[in-house]
């Protein structure tokens, strides 16, 4: 049976990093989308552009195309955008698929979830940047590529872009708390992933404000994207399926 995806990255990436992802998923007969946020594209104001711009234009996404029955997946940062989405555009959303994704809830900032030595050094960065910020090459091999040998980790590297700072500081508004929301959910967690403190975990501090959730684990970090696009693809599916 064929399934209609939408995928949507994590801070610092645009929708190219997922094509790999994709790809594999399309060979076993999903339709998939890689979407990349407002905020992330070329050319995009990284001191203006916000959370609500970045949600705006994955709703924009699927209205243009008319999608519907959606298995929205959300990595990381794009858990924000996934649960604002959820909020704009329920009826065009089959499930929400969060893949080590922070889950917030009403009112919270992705700021609100992350420890505050990385609160501090972001705020630091984004002064210094005219409010966007890029993840240290030595956090991104240590914490979010360790699954990686030092060639893969430094390619990787140079794909990523500067991040928009109010993404990570502005609260989200829903108008529903995520686990009263009547949507199926899912919560994919890989068991490396040490991008965040393992005294802060992603599963369960983060995927039990869903309410109700199908639980999909693997081996991989956080960023299993580029070190094994295959296994991911095979877990998105698990996770998005009926």
């Amino acid at each position: 049976m064929s399934d209609t995806y939408v995928l949507v990255h994590g801070a610092w990436h645009t929708g190219a990093e997922l094509e790999p992802v994709a790809e594999h998923m399309r060979k076993a007969g999903h339709l998939v989308h890689c979407v990349t946020l407002a905020g992330n594209r070329p050319g995009d104001d990284r001191s203006t552009s916000g959370l609500s711009d970045a949600t705006a234009s994955v709703v924009d996404f699927m209205a243009k195309r008319d999608l519907k029955d959606v298995r929205l997946v959300g990595h990381s940062y794009g858990g924000m955008v996934i649960s604002g989405v959820a909020d704009l555009a329920p009826r065009r959303i089959r499930r929400l698929v969060y893949w080590n994704a922070f889950v917030p809830l009403r009112g919270e900032c992705l700021n609100d979830m992350v420890p505050s030595n990385y609160v501090a050094l972001f705020d630091s960065v984004a002064k210094a940047n005219h409010n966007a910020v890029m993840l240290p090459e030595m956090i991104w091999r240590e914490a979010f590529i360790n699954d990686a040998d030092a060639a893969l980790a430094a390619r990787a590297y140079r794909k990523l872009n500067p991040q928009p700072y109010r993404t990570f500081t502005d609260k989200i508004a829903l108008t529903t708390e995520l686990a009263a929301m009547p949507v199926g959910k899912s919560y994919v967690n890989f068991t490396e992933d040490c991008a965040m403190p393992h005294s802060l975990t992603w599963h369960p501090r983060l995927s039990e404000k869903l309410g109700l959730f199908r639980l999909v684990q693997g081996p991989g970090s956080h960023e299993v994207c580029f070190t094994n696009p295959a296994l991911l693809a095979q877990k998105l599916i698990e996770a998005g399926r009926d």
